[in-house]
């Protein structure tokens, strides 16, 4: 008898796990206040229109982050195509703020399951991220995407600070029900006013390590076309758009008049008015992406530049600038619902890309992040910056001059890097911080130019250098 102590709690386990999926076959909700068991419940047991095999697994589901106001973080993690356990473990956020980042991150950009043009059948990116690591995908804050309150005032009432709070509280919960993860090298990733969640949080996690025994083994982050100071990022915008030949003389010098101090969340009223003579004479086109193709069916939506300028993008292999869209017929099937264990209390009326809502409610945005570069700098993290040089919302300029302000020495020089013989972009090292640029890439790079990207997550991983013409002929 004494040898049944241990393995019999662990049948119970068994048995528990497996009447539970035998429940959510027949579509009975199942959940459980063990994590590990958790853990098993969100196994994503296949995905509506998949018609390939895959050799990784995937988890789906909520993290309650405030149990007073019932918050929950919707997420969906997948594993490392091949040994998921030697693999470092990769957060993707996207901005808005109120855009998902299973609408952007997963379904467009990184993650391996993106949506065809009808809306209802998936392919396989070949240049996922998760070929290199671990990607976890969180919709944050609450009235992004899935994730939801059941305090209805929650949703008018988001800002940076709380965003980072909870994301914090839902890294701690994570670990807990995914334990296997908890020691693996971790990174914070993601691009536009994520520019503003991924450098916060990394502030979170760095304090929060510094007053615990049980840290989050964060190494770095990284941020693409990056919200990142008011100032540089507006003068960067403007002069972009001046030097590409969009905008005329007269309306350059009225942006940096009456826009050049404005927050990029709440400007004033005659910024607002030159930002609209600005769309008018950018025309029809995609400002993140300003030498590929519109998607068409987009103009009966508002032109504003100024809402295009808050909310992140639109645009594999084969370009297609309404990938965004078949995101929206998608991610409202009941049956993909079903499938990624959304709630159906909690569904949205209507599942959306970007929430209005939480943009035009959103309560706190300091005007720079720059701050807690300097004092992450310090703290030894690999930081990396990149940035897609045809994306005229967050573009090249901007990044630059918010680099340039924090005044640090370079420690390598201006050089070229190359994917398959080709420039790839441009990049430059400094003290604590490495830039790189992606040619031809708009604002969302790993949907513009995916296997480049792919390059440079390997590269930001490993912690080398991108590769220069002479590694590529040395190979």
């Amino acid at each position: 008898m004494p040898n049944l102590k241990w393995p019999f709690p662990l049948l119970l386990l068994h048995i528990f796990i497996i009447l539970a999926n035998l429940h959510r076959s027949i579509s009975i909700p199942t959940s459980s206040s063990d994590p590990l068991v958790q853990q098993q419940l969100d196994k994503v047991l296949g995905l509506p229109g998949q018609t390939f095999n895959i050799s990784f697994a995937h988890y789906s589901g909520y993290v309650t982050v405030n149990e007073k106001s019932g918050r929950a973080l919707f997420y969906w993690f997948i594993e490392a195509q091949e040994d998921p356990s030697s693999k470092p473990l990769v957060l993707w956020l996207n901005g808005g703020p109120g855009c998902s980042s299973i609408a952007y991150g997963e379904a467009e950009e990184v993650g391996p399951f993106h949506i065809m043009a009808d809306g209802k059948t998936l392919y396989l990116n070949p240049y996922s991220w998760n070929q290199v690591a671990n990607i976890l995908f969180l919709d944050s804050p609450v009235g992004v995407g899935f994730s939801y309150s059941n305090t209805s005032s929650d949703l008018l009432s988001n800002g940076d600070k709380r965003t980072a709070e909870d994301s914090l509280e839902f890294l701690l919960k994570w670990f807990d029900r995914f334990p296997q993860y908890k020691g693996s090298p971790f990174y914070i990733t993601g691009e536009s006013y994520a520019g503003h969640y991924v450098p916060q949080l990394s502030q979170a996690v760095v304090r929060y390590n510094l007053a615990t025994r049980n840290p989050i083994n964060l190494k770095g982050y990284m941020v693409g076309n990056a919200l990142t100071d008011d100032l540089h990022d507006h003068l960067g915008v403007f002069q972009f758009m001046w030097s590409a030949g969009m905008i005329s003389d007269q309306t350059y010098k009225l942006l940096n008049l009456f826009c050049g101090f404005q927050s990029f969340i709440h400007s004033s009223g005659a910024c607002d008015k030159i930002l609209d003579i600005a769309s008018e004479e950018l025309g029809n086109i995609d400002p993140y992406s300003i030498f590929t193709p519109s998607c068409t069916a987009s103009f009966g939506l508002s032109n504003r530049l100024l809402k295009r300028m808050r909310m992140v993008g639109r645009i594999g292999e084969k370009y297609d600038p309404c990938t965004e869209k078949h995101s929206v017929v998608y991610f409202n099937l009941p049956e993909v619902q079903k499938a990624l264990h959304v709630l159906p209390e909690a569904v949205p009326s209507k599942w959306e890309t970007c929430s209005d809502l939480i943009y035009n409610n959103w309560k706190d945005s300091p005007k720079t992040v720059l701050d807690i570069y300097r004092e992450l700098i310090h703290s030894r993290l690999r930081i990396w910056i990149f940035s897609g040089d045809t994306d005229s919302i967050i573009p090249v300029t901007s990044t630059r001059y918010s680099i340039d302000a924090l005044g640090l020495p370079t420690v390598g020089r201006w050089h070229a890097w190359y994917e398959d013989g080709q420039v790839g972009g441009w990049t430059q090292e400094y003290a604590g911080l490495t830039f790189v640029t992606v040619r031809g890439a708009g604002h969302e790079v790993p949907l513009h130019r995916p296997k480049q990207a792919l390059t440079l997550i390997k590269a930001f991983l490993s912690g080398l250098s991108m590769p220069a013409l002479e590694q590529i002929s040395d190979s």
